[in-house]
């Protein structure tokens, strides 16, 4: 440790919590030189290197990955070089998976499960250049909160956002469309609101201007009225009730119950250079979702994120909603939220389903990010490597294994139904939408 390491050290804990941190670091390094590479990989057949730059959004949902590096789980599975950096916006982090970490980049990231796709068709980087992608395992389930301001509190949207529809054409009528915020076209949080405004009648291209907020500043924007509804993730959702600014319309949950949100992305060339090595981050990462899903870690796992050091936000903005308890804002609160934040669940909230991932692709190509003849099984097998999840599943233990890459036909809030085997027939089911 450098000199100014231990002064910044000393300064901020005190001599005895110095020597305490310490101990600690010492009792992590030996447990990384005990467990890799022999105990956790075959003699010889370690990770090929210790290095690896992440990156991560200042949301909730982004926790395995800080409480991975803080909980020294890289460093147990013979990643100790192991970095986790913040990233601005959805844009910035993919601008970043393009220049990797030779490039002052990063090598993977917590991610909008579409972007690895967009990403890898060239669809949304510089110059329409692919990148190829791949997704090892999926972060969490539900808990983004579609929220709308405090002026359309009285018409009482929620899940059903048809109450809003009149005034938001009213607006249009006036010529001062409503604006809704998401975080990055395409994403998961796009199309959850677009779902939400279809499913009413509202169109998102044409009856509201949909707008590109990044996560953090969701409710700064909101304050200032520059937009009137948002989807993202937490803590904002809950930030923005507790300031009494707006409330939540509905936990996306309510839209499709334990949906699949965010991923856990990364380079192909990484992945392809460093198989250990990405074996590695991806059993440290499983650990750590197992980690922030039981129930009787949730409050350090809020104060872990909250830190300056991560999301500088209140631990009160984080932990209600972490543990299940809903205050919408709206006098509905919930106390034991069945759509509660899920990390682990036994396994298949990890387990990246291709079938999820094949819904994300025909709801982009439902709104033109994708062309219509697009081949998405073809590309949901080259960018979806569930192959190495289970590999590093069966390498932790306690993990419940899918028998399937498919969960079968899901249903939604308004009795839609997607069958992975049939996605034309879903687009076809649906009225508002880009394609014909």
């Amino acid at each position: 440790m450098s000199k100014d390491a231990r002064t910044f050290l000393t300064a901020s804990l005190g001599r005895r919590d110095v020597l305490r941190a310490g101990a600690g670091a010492a009792a992590t390094m030996a447990a990384a030189r005990v467990l890799a590479p022999s105990g956790v990989f075959a003699q010889g057949a370690g990770p090929e290197t210790t290095k690896a730059t992440l990156g991560y959004i200042a949301l909730t949902d982004s926790a395995p990955l800080i409480v991975a590096k803080e909980k020294g789980f890289f460093a147990k599975y013979g990643m100790p070089d192991v970095q986790v950096v913040k990233q601005a916006s959805w844009g910035t982090t993919r601008d970043n998976l393009v220049l990797g970490s030779e490039g002052n980049g990063i090598d993977g990231a917590h991610i909008l499960t579409p972007m690895p796709y967009l990403i890898s068709a060239g669809k949304v980087t510089q110059q329409n250049i692919p990148l190829p992608m791949y997704i090892l395992a999926r972060l969490n389930y539900d808990a983004q909160a579609i929220s709308v301001g405090a002026a359309y509190k009285a018409l009482k949207p929620t899940v059903d956002a048809k109450p809003l529809k009149e005034e938001f054409l009213k607006k249009k009528a006036a010529g001062q469309q409503a604006k809704v915020a998401m975080t990055f076209p395409g994403g998961t949080h796009d199309l959850w609101i677009r779902y939400w405004l279809a499913a009413a009648g509202i169109d998102p291209d044409k009856d509201v201007e949909t707008i590109v907020v990044p996560p953090p500043q969701m409710v700064a924007n909101m304050k200032v009225g520059t937009m009137d509804a948002f989807c993202v993730g937490e803590p904002w959702g809950a930030q923005l009730v507790g300031q009494g600014i707006g409330f939540s319309a509905c936990n996306t949950s309510e839209i499709w119950k334990d949906h699949p949100e965010k991923s856990f992305g990364m380079r192909a060339a990484y992945v392809d250079k460093y198989p250990n090595a990405a074996k590695a981050l991806l059993m440290a990462v499983m650990e750590a979702q197992k980690f922030c899903d039981d129930m009787a870690n949730k409050d350090e796992v809020a104060a872990i994120v909250g830190t300056r050091a991560w999301f500088n936000v209140p631990v009160k903005d984080i932990v209600g909603r972490l543990k299940g308890v809903y205050d919408y804002g709206d006098g509905r609160v919930v106390e034991n939220s069945p759509g509660l934040m899920k990390f682990w669940g036994g396994g298949p909230v990890s387990y990246p389903y291709q079938s999820h991932d094949m819904w994300f692709l025909t709801e982009d190509i439902r709104w033109g990010k994708f062309a219509p003849d697009t081949d998405i099984k073809a590309m949901v097998a080259k960018v979806n490597r569930e192959d190495l999840w289970k590999e590093a599943a069966k390498a932790i233990g306690g993990a419940t294994i899918p028998e399937s890459t498919s969960r079968g036909v899901e249903t939604f809030f308004d009795g839609k139904t997607f069958d992975p085997a049939q996605p034309t027939a879903y687009l076809e089911s649906l009225d508002i939408k880009r394609v014909a």
